[in-house]
């Protein structure tokens, strides 16, 4: 038994990849600056054990990966900006709703939270280096089953 997060964030950032737009997809927070256009990282969140989902042999996990867009505020026009961000959280969470279980590699995305919080857009703004961001930070729950054994 093993949690592999690596495969689910693959399919996370390569349906944003195919979904274009962006000048950057990553697969993980930036640490500085990721510049100007539209730019999605993907890096995992909260991990914890799914009591309801699990048994007496084995733990199920939930996973939430946060999938952050970023675009600089004084993007003009600035009164699209939030337009751009919103058109962008809402086209990849319906194609993290059409791929429910993101290839295979997840149980599946726990949508409407039957484990805990929903798969959500936040938005808000973010200061890197000298650039603010207009960010909208997207919560992705995803469940995996029998990923550690209980042993005595």
């Amino acid at each position: 038994m093993a949690l592999d997060v690596s495969t689910p964030r693959d399919v996370l950032t390569s349906h944003a990849q195919a979904r274009g737009g962006f000048g950057q997809v990553l697969k993980h927070e930036p640490l500085s600056a990721p510049g100007s256009g539209l730019t999605y990282a993907v890096w995992v969140g909260d991990i914890d054990p799914i009591p309801a989902a699990s048994g007496l042999a084995s733990t199920s996990t939930r996973v939430v990966f946060n999938g952050r867009l970023y675009l600089p505020a004084d993007t003009e026009p600035v009164d699209d900006v939030d337009i751009q961000l919103t058109n962008a959280a809402t086209d990849l969470m319906g194609l993290y709703t059409g791929d429910f279980t993101l290839g295979g590699s997840v149980r599946n995305i726990d949508l409407l939270g039957a484990y805990g919080t929903t798969m959500r857009a936040r938005l808000g703004y973010l200061d890197i280096g000298s650039t603010t961001y207009r960010i909208s930070t997207i919560s992705i729950p995803t469940v995996f089953s029998n990923t550690m054994a209980q042993v005595a």
